[in-house]
């Protein structure tokens, strides 16, 4: 969990540890700090307001973080109101550190398989077992390659290809080879049913950039060593939400800003910004028959 996309997913716990702290929390990880301190990476991080300098003008653990406490929110909200509507089946693709399986209020009858990498859900089964902590839905752990192969595996697992599923990447896509993109996304298409839906995360509209072009990834390499520009896959991007519309998917595309203004707090644009070339994609499967 020390190098990499781990310490990306170790950055994103810090951020919603952090967020954990604040009044006006947009979202609430109590098990994100664990998963912090475990780490021999990121044991000497802030994981709550007080021990950011600056608090929310720091442009890591403020601005980048409220980026991540955002996310984690309109991504918890999409997931929560697919079930509210009778949805009892969710994946969750990269799962990462995240804990929803845990922290969110499952209606009864849910179902959530996280699949990632199997060191990350080694950690975190390690970190949440120490915690004695129990799953508020049926959860399914899932060590799977991404990029392929991995709905055989699902499948096996006790997913239902014939059952409504929301399925959410979240913070996933960006570091994926686009073929790799396309495929995540057919797979998914071709393993809905009717009433599906899928909420992912995608960067567009921003050349692949050194560190030095964006002030904030300058930041992040400096004091966690994560270089943010060399993570993301330089290769231009395949317009997925368009894919998904011509097979007749009802789809949204949302920037964070739109959210910051839905939920009052959050990050606004900037001069220079990374963070204008993330978009959430909402998508909804067609009825069939």
């Amino acid at each position: 969990m020390d190098e990499g996309v781990g310490r990306t997913a170790l950055m994103v716990a810090a951020a919603r540890a952090i967020e954990a702290g604040r009044p006006d929390a947009l979202a609430r990880d109590t098990y994100a700090e664990h998963f912090v301190r475990a780490s021999s990476a990121s044991a000497d991080w802030p994981v709550h307001p007080d021990q950011v300098p600056g608090r929310d003008t720091d442009p890591l653990w403020g601005r980048l973080g409220r980026f991540f406490a955002l996310r984690t929110r309109v991504f918890d909200d999409f997931l929560l109101d697919r079930a509210a509507a009778g949805t009892r089946q969710a994946v969750i693709l990269g799962a990462g550190l995240d804990s929803r399986a845990y922290r969110l209020a499952w209606p009864p009858g849910c179902t959530v398989f996280e699949i990632d990498r199997a060191e990350v859900l080694a950690f975190k089964r390690t970190v949440l077992d120490r915690l004695g902590a129990v799953p508020s839905a049926e959860r399914h752990p899932l060590a799977a390659d991404l990029r392929h192969g991995w709905i055989e595996r699902l499948i096996a697992a006790g997913f239902d290809p014939k059952r409504p599923t929301s399925w959410v990447a979240e913070g996933l896509i960006p570091y994926l080879p686009p073929a790799a993109e396309r495929a995540l996304i057919d797979t998914v298409v071709v393993n809905s049913a009717a009433g599906s839906a899928l909420a992912y995360e995608v960067k567009h509209g921003a050349k692949p950039a050194a560190a030095a072009d964006y002030p904030l990834h300058t930041v992040v390499r400096e004091r966690i060593g994560v270089d943010l520009s060399a993570l993301f896959d330089p290769e231009p991007r395949p317009d997925s939400a368009a894919g998904l519309t011509a097979r007749g998917w009802a789809t949204t595309t949302r920037t964070p800003f739109d959210f910051t203004r839905q939920y009052g707090r959050g990050p606004l644009p900037q001069t220079n910004d990374t963070l204008a070339a993330n978009q959430w994609i909402f998508a909804s499967a067609p009825s069939r028959g």
